[in-house]
């Protein structure tokens, strides 16, 4: 990380138009919302890999992208493979950089499989 990165953190979080930060809420009990974990990560990619290591299934995990602002549910199934798994890097990078070529969808911007993924300057790590 640069001088910069250092003192402010990350430029890619000053820009308005990529989540801030994404979340994972996890039911402990299939279609109860009462009782939830959350999970964090600065990348989708870092938040979907805590969420495989963990061994979290999709099929109880509701993805949040939090803007400045705005907190947006996303598709899990852009970060799933066909049979349902969670999807490894740079798979996932791939799979959301296609369906943003795809739909200009502004959920899905910035993620890059080769070159430079917009988020690059975030660390990975998840909580």
């Amino acid at each position: 990380m640069n001088k910069t990165g250092k003192v402010f953190g990350p430029l890619s979080k000053y820009d308005k138009t990529l989540p801030y930060t994404y979340s994972a809420s996890v039911y402990a009990i299939e279609n109860n919302k009462d009782i939830v974990s959350y999970y964090f990560s600065d990348t989708i990619c870092g938040l979907i890999e805590l969420l495989d290591e963990q061994k979290i299934s999709p099929q109880n995990v509701d993805l949040i992208g939090h803007y400045l602002g705005n907190d947006i549910p996303l598709e899990k199934k852009y970060c799933l493979s066909p049979d349902g798994d969670w999807l490894k890097r740079p798979d996932i990078c791939h799979s959301l950089e296609e369906h943003y070529k795809d739909t200009l969808d502004e959920l899905y911007k910035g993620h890059v499989e080769l070159g430079e993924c917009s988020f690059e300057d975030r660390d990975r790590e998840g909580y």
